[in-house]
């Protein structure tokens, strides 16, 4: 069985490392999420479509990957917020669905319960940066050690 873990990090480098982290372990692009808010003056790196969600920069940073999903969107109560792998398409879904709370509505629907997934829309909405990943139930202890700054951790 597949489950949803998450964390909130109040700057884009924290995130950023974590997701590098994630992604050294061999976590496909595929099963990690990013939702940051858009900062305009920050300069992003690869293309258009990432100069748009400049604010992400400093979260993704070399993640290239995760870019093909990027998405930048407006929301009620938020603001603008850019959003990265799969979490972009939960979130152009919901907004798109008028579903309430905009990311709120999105987390619930990727499996995140409603008091966490308000707890960290509010996050986001005071400038933090929310990782979500997919991952195999059995893993949960090795990704949320990583998910909790545990960088590095071993598998064994």
């Amino acid at each position: 069985m597949r489950i949803t873990l998450s964390r909130l990090y109040s700057d884009g480098v924290e995130a950023r490392a974590v997701v590098d982290e994630l992604k050294a372990t061999g976590l496909p692009d595929g099963d990690i999420g990013i939702i940051a808010p858009s900062q305009s003056g920050v300069q992003g790196r690869q293309s258009r479509s990432f100069n748009r969600g400049a604010g992400v920069g400093a979260a993704l940073g070399g993640a290239a990957g995760l870019l093909a999903g990027l998405g930048a969107f407006v929301l009620p109560g938020i603001g603008a917020v850019v959003a990265a792998g799969w979490l972009a398409s939960a979130l152009a879904g919901a907004v798109a669905g008028g579903a309430a709370g905009g990311v709120v509505g999105a987390l619930i629907e990727a499996g995140i319960n409603e008091r966490d997934a308000a707890v960290f829309a509010e996050g986001v909405r005071r400038g933090g940066n929310l990782v979500t990943i997919r991952v195999a139930s059995r893993d949960r202890e090795f990704y949320q050690q990583i998910l909790s700054g545990g960088l590095h951790a071993d598998r064994s």
